[in-house]
């Protein structure tokens, strides 16, 4: 996979015949909101032919394997494919091979030595019965480097058959669904959500569901509420028999805790919270996480922060979702979702008190356009990036990308004469992100959320890692 960037005078053709792909190939796979009109600053995914393929209406799995020389099972083991009679139009599938003619005076082990693979790799991928017998003329496959396999949490708030469909397309994608969300409520019982055609589809891609929980209440989330639970044990104890029973009724696999806005005072309560919720949960084989606010210090102040203990609660459960976007929100400032360097100093504390195996980073997947100058009380109305595309598109104005921050901005003015600014993300700002979460080594990422139309995202996330299924 490679991402080029739109400049003055490119068309879609000319960008296929630079790069020797199929034009298809190039508006299936990015799914631009008009293929006729590129944005400067625009960026595209462009794939790899000898090693990347993008579903084509008609197509099927048997086909595209012939195409690369390989079994339908190998192709849908390297693209975690659950159900290998069903593949989308516009999805992008990895071979897991090349192929190499060997050439006069060709050693298997000179082979490998030149494609950084073991000899042992090639003998397994070709069925190879004496390395010494190899002959020039002869085609062997040879391994592609192994993506590191990371795991990928998705929230969800469309507890819906929209939202299910959408997990059932893009589910090969994901180790974990956290459906947004159940909420506790002050005598230890919890709300109800209709949520089984999503559990359903979760299932049919091998996903494994998060139940997430709350203090939502009314709207926002609530301290009161959070402390009549955390204060309580007896509530607690109720809260945890209630969970167990909604969670293994409904075939949940662990929990997602969400708590946000705990009074300071309550940090060791929650603590202990989670101590008994582990306790119970682990035995029952579920897993435990919680998603934390984004942090850059210990003694971090604020209603935010501080109850939000990163040593303790890595030491207690599973894996902690670091809530890593949002500096850019709907009621403040422009600015990016994610800016990179605000990202990476919260890496660099959380990865000294919590093991870089339960980290899992917080990665937006959509956008927001400003009405500025900014007035204090004003709110950005929430963009999917496609949708900030279509804008660019629509008003004839550059995309530009910001270097510190990673991510790509424009600014537009609207037929009432009103100005904006849009910050949202795109191919290259979501490669800064998973090439961060390599540089940390962390456990995975973590999407807020579903639901925002984002083809370019899947490529990109493909080509970097392979996903583990539970």
């Amino acid at each position: 996979m490679r991402i080029h960037v739109v400049k003055s005078g490119d068309t879609l053709w000319q960008i296929a015949q630079a790069y020797g792909v199929d034009i298809n190939q190039i508006i299936y796979l990015n799914q631009p909101p008009s293929p006729d009109v590129l944005v400067i600053g625009q960026s595209l995914v462009i794939p790899e032919p000898s090693r990347e393929y993008v579903v084509m209406p008609g197509d099927n799995l048997w086909a595209i394997s012939q195409r690369y020389g390989v079994t339908i099972n190998e192709l849908a083991a390297a693209n975690s494919l659950t159900d290998p009679s069903r593949i989308m139009a516009g999805e992008m599938l990895i071979n897991p091979y090349s192929r190499y003619m060997i050439q006069p005076g060709d050693t298997l082990w000179e082979v490998a030595d030149r494609f950084d693979v073991s000899t042992e790799e090639l003998i397994v991928a070709n069925n190879i019965t004496n390395p010494s017998l190899i002959y020039a003329g002869q085609i062997i496959r040879i391994p592609f480097p192994d993506r590191p396999i990371k795991e990928i949490n998705a929230y969800t708030t469309q507890i819906n058959p929209q939202g299910a469909q959408e997990v059932t397309a893009f589910g090969r994608n994901f180790t974990y669904l956290s459906p947004f969300m159940y909420a506790i409520r002050e005598d230890g019982s919890i709300t109800e959500r209709q949520d089984q055609p999503l559990l359903q589809a979760a299932e049919s891609q091998n996903i494994a569901p998060l139940l997430t929980l709350t203090n939502f209440k009314e709207g926002s989330f609530d301290s009161d509420l959070a402390a009549a639970v955390l204060r309580n044990e007896s509530v607690q104890e109720t809260l945890i028999t209630n969970l167990l029973n909604e969670i293994q009724s409904k075939g949940y696999q662990g929990i997602n805790i969400d708590f946000e806005y705990i009074y300071p005072e309550d940090k060791e309560n929650y603590n202990n919270f989670l101590r008994r919720l582990t306790a119970q949960f682990h035995p029952a084989g579920l897993l435990v996480s919680t998603a934390l606010a984004p942090k850059i210090k210990e003694d971090q102040t604020g209603l935010l922060y501080e109850a939000h203990d990163y040593r303790a609660q890595g030491e207690i459960v599973d894996f902690i979702v670091l809530m890593t976007y949002e500096w850019g929100w709907a009621g403040g400032e422009p600015w990016a979702i994610a800016p990179i360097n605000k990202v990476r100093e919260v890496l660099d504390f959380a990865v000294t008190v919590i093991p870089r195996d339960k980290i899992v980073m917080g990665i937006p997947l959509y956008g927001r356009d400003w009405k500025i100058p900014w007035v204090q009380g004003t709110f950005a109305r929430t963009v999917s990036p496609q949708e900030a595309v279509s804008l660019a598109a629509r008003y004839g104005v550059p995309i530009q990308y910001d270097e510190k921050y990673q991510s790509p901005y424009f600014f537009y003015t609207d037929e009432s004469g009103q100005k904006h600014e849009v910050w949202f993300e795109d191919a290259r700002s979501m490669q800064e992100k998973y090439d961060t979460i390599k540089a940390y080594d962390l456990r995975g990422g973590s999407y807020w959320v579903l639901g925002n139309p984002f083809p370019q995202n899947w490529p990109v996330l493909q080509s970097n890692f392979q996903i583990r299924k539970l």
